[in-house]
């Protein structure tokens, strides 16, 4: 009897972070074939991304090339640092980051936590901000070789390298642990007084480098910096210029701290990234629900909608309202505008008055703001807070079909969506003209400050409608609601510069007024503010609301995302 002959099984292939970068690279491709505005936006991206990195090349290599170690340490440390904090802060802020590879895709697979974590982490260093962050802090070799020669700038270019590996990171870890802490709404208000806190302490620092700049104590800058030096912030960036000035054992802690500093971040992001891909925490018991038909219809309308009437605009703006308090993106961007509305409408104010620093005053507040300089503050507030929806479509993806079936018509689609954001959003800036007007001393400007907030908000809420109309796209279905699809960055940030050009241009004539009419405007920009608004923003959905009836399929692609 013959014994049948089986090949060998061969061994299955370890999984390894090339497998990962090849995968990213692949699914890029794909993601650009036949599609010609997301190869033009790359492009533009590229492009955009190549300009500030030779400019910061030569920023971080001129005291090297001008011969000056007096301010190199100063450069590095302070140049390191903020990068270090944007690439921290930006993606929580502003552009989000890549899920090319979303990490909840793998949940099914045989991975284990450390291949998942160091391939996903080789795959985020194929991007063009690394590119372009590399090619800018390699102006730092440049200063280190110049100043202490080639074993200066072999320690520099190791400390690069171990910085760029830092900043990839921190910012990984960071907007996973946030995407799984904004997930869950029992620790939601935890993650809002986190992110004001980092924002909270961008502005002492700001005051406290304004106030040695113009005193030009260069002696205390360069104390800071050799402080900030020995921190993660400044460690791999300054320890080329140690070698140089004959430190190198300072250079090998340095670079030894930046090697720990990275590692604790990897553990961070692979504990929060499993948490990610098991799912959302638990809603809690189920309450138990009683009454008629009218109860349970009565129940989907929360509070702050609960004088809404039970019609169809009724029915859009509780759901809008439950969207923006539950869904995780969402939250994501009315924690960005507590954080950026509140803190930095302050420090602009308070630094246009100037500072000076002494050592029985401490700082002080030296100069006097000016209704001018307050109104302009508040435009961009007003601006910065109607920018949430210059893609609210795409929250809502695929799901956006049942409005297309339903024939939801579009004035009435985006006037319940702008109410519903309203509500979150107007008390809000109710509460950012108190504090300025508080905080400069001048309570008598709240009307006007209120005022200038909303009319630049009605503003930007008319011409986010149209962009929200003709230039949505597609948000990645992953649990980060930091993520960003390939070229959605890029897409993204041009319609916010366009948007905030329009919108303040529109908002021009209130800070006109602030000008010109002087006590006058004090009492009538409130009414003129909220009239100014009002109409741009009903104009808006007017308009818009035309547009977007007869685009509704076009937009239904754009929003869905592609598998």
């Amino acid at each position: 009897m013959a014994v049948p002959v089986t090949a060998p099984e061969r061994p299955a292939r370890r999984v390894s972070a090339r497998h990962f970068v090849r995968l990213k690279l692949r699914v890029l491709g794909n993601n650009f074939r036949g599609q010609g505005w997301r190869i033009a936006l790359f492009v533009v991206g590229v492009v955009v991304g190549l300009w500030f990195a030779t400019g910061g090349f030569f920023a971080l290599a001129a005291p090297g090339l001008a011969g000056e170690p007096r301010y190199a340490l100063m450069v590095a440390a302070f140049g390191g640092g903020l990068l270090v904090l944007g690439w921290l802060l930006l993606p929580l802020v502003f552009f989000g980051v890549d899920e090319t590879l979303d990490p909840a895709r793998f949940a099914l697979l045989p991975l284990s936590r450390r291949t998942l974590v160091t391939g996903l982490y080789a795959a985020a260093l194929v991007s063009v901000p690394v590119l372009a962050t590399l090619i800018a802090v390699a102006g730092l070799v440049v200063t280190a070789g110049a100043l202490g020669g080639w074993p200066a700038a072999l320690v520099a270019a190791v400390g690069v390298v171990a910085g760029l590996l830092l900043c990839v990171a921190a910012a990984r870890a960071v907007t996973s642990a946030f995407a799984t802490m904004l997930r869950s709404r029992r620790v939601r208000d935890l993650a809002a007084v986190l992110l004001a806190v980092l924002a909270a302490l961008l502005g002492p620092l700001q005051i406290a480098v304004t106030a040695a700049v113009s005193q030009a104590d260069w002696g205390r800058l360069a104390g800071v910096a050799r402080v900030v030096g020995w921190t993660p912030l400044g460690a791999p960036w300054t320890a080329g210029i140690d070698v140089a000035e004959g430190r190198a054992g300072a250079a090998v802690l340095k670079l030894l701290i930046t090697v720990l500093t990275v590692g604790a971040l990897l553990y961070w992001w692979s504990r929060s990234l499993e948490s990610a891909m098991v799912g959302a925490a638990s809603a809690g018991p189920a309450r138990n629900q009683r009454g008629t038909v009218g109860g349970a219809v009565a129940q989907l309308f929360p509070r702050a909608v609960s004088w809404a009437r039970r019609d169809r605009f009724g029915a859009l703006v509780a759901r809008e309202c439950r969207y923006w308090w539950r869904d995780a993106r969402r939250r994501a961007n009315l924690i960005t505008i507590a954080v950026v509305g509140i803190f930095v409408p302050v420090m602009v104010n308070l630094g246009g008055a100037g500072f000076a620093a002494s050592a029985e005053e401490g700082f002080s507040v030296t100069g006097e703001s000016s209704p001018v300089l307050a109104s302009l503050s508040m435009i961009f507030v007003g601006v910065l807070a109607s920018l949430t929806v210059a893609n609210q479509f795409g929250f809502d993806g695929s799901a956006y079909a049942a409005n297309v079936v339903a024939g939801v018509p579009g004035r009435l689609e985006l006037r319940a969506r702008m109410t519903a954001f309203a509500i979150y959003v107007v008390p809000l800036l109710g509460v950012v003209a108190i504090i300025v007007a508080t905080v400069l001393g001048h309570p008598g400007w709240l009307g006007m400050m209120a005022g200038t907030l909303l009319a630049a908000y009605g503003i930007g809420l008319a011409i986010n409608g149209f962009i929200s109309v003709l230039g949505a796209y597609a948000l990645p279905e992953t649990s980060n609601p930091f993520a960003m699809n390939t070229g959605a960055g890029v897409a993204k940030s041009l319609f916010t510069l366009l948007s905030m050009i329009a919108s303040a241009a529109v908002a021009v004539p209130m800070v006109v007024a602030a000008a010109l009419l002087g006590d006058v405007w004090l009492w009538l920009a409130l009414p003129v503010g909220l009239a100014y608004g009002l109409g741009a923003a009903l104009l808006g959905t007017y308009l818009a609301g035309d547009v977007l009836d007869r685009r509704q399929p076009e937009l239904l692609t754009a929003v869905t995302p592609r598998r």
